[in-house]
């Protein structure tokens, strides 16, 4: 029988966010892969566990999985973990894990931490619907191409920043949302100096304009509050009608989405309309 690739969550800054299971299969396993051998090592010597530890980061891992799928067919178990929080998750891993689904290895979850999650659960922003987006291009022309495929979504975006980064990041976002735009930014999650701020997009270059930032960062933009038109539905229904160039169908679908209500409810609101018509 061939080995388990277990995916193993660990700790983004506070090495106690770790759960039993996950120190048990890493005392266990017969091989740990690991985005940074040596940054995992302080967690492995934290909790006493002796696991060789073998590199797979981001430019070996096409590579280094032929070698780990061989080994699992082989019978050995296997471990993978990042330097933070979930594996293939905005980090390396992905890769393995569809090489070991092709080759029939069984693929075990060990979930745990992850950064993007725990800054949302604290935002006060709503997270009944959210996408994260991963990191945002360090150029400003592609970063700013990439946030305005975001222009009218109406859920919290997540975005991964690095420190350097984040006042030209902020400033982008206000060139296409607007100063009053709220955001959340989690930085330096679970470790001594976490910070959640919490405010407009102004008043986070304001925030973060007055002192060199420190540590990873997660950005979390609000949806925009949506402007209803002013005209009622039975009103915008005759104004384009009496346009002339759509078709009551096509009459009936954007007036749905201009008041941001179901088709089938404009559809009744027009029937007396149109009998007059």
């Amino acid at each position: 029988m061939s080995g388990i690739l277990y995916v193993v969550a660990t700790p983004i800054g506070n090495l106690e966010d770790i759960s039993y299971r996950a120190v048990r299969i890493l005392s266990e396993v017969a091989l740990i892969a690991a985005e940074d051998t040596r940054h995992s090592r302080r967690l492995l010597d934290h909790y006493g566990i002796k696991t060789r530890l073998i590199s797979c980061h981001e430019h070996n891992e096409h590579e280094r999985s032929v070698e780990l799928v061989a080994r699992l067919q082989a019978g050995e178990d296997v471990a993978l973990i990042s330097d933070a929080g979930t594996p293939a998750i905005a980090d390396p891993g992905y890769r393995l894990v569809r090489a070991c689904r092709m080759a029939g290895v069984e693929v075990v979850c060990v979930p745990g931490c992850n950064a993007m999650i725990a800054a949302l659960s604290i935002s006060g922003l709503p997270t009944d619907s959210f996408r994260f987006a991963g990191f945002l291009p360090s150029k400003r022309g592609a970063r700013q191409r990439f946030i305005e495929q975001f222009d009218a979504v109406d859920y919290t975006l997540v975005f991964y920043e690095t420190p350097h980064r984040l006042l030209a990041a902020l400033d982008d976002l206000i060139q296409l949302y607007g100063p009053e735009r709220e955001i959340a930014v989690g930085r330096e999650l679970t470790k001594k100096h976490e910070e959640l701020f919490l405010g407009t997009l102004l008043a986070a270059i304001e925030h973060f304009a007055q002192k060199p930032v420190k540590g990873e960062l997660v950005l979390m933009l609000a949806a925009g509050v949506k402007e209803l038109p002013q005209e009622t539905v039975e009103e915008s229904l005759l104004r384009l009608h009496a346009a002339g160039e759509l078709s009551w169908k096509e009459i009936i679908k954007q007036v749905a989405k201009e008041h941001g209500l179901p088709g089938s409810d404009v559809y009744s609101r027009s029937l007396p309309l149109r009998q007059k018509a």
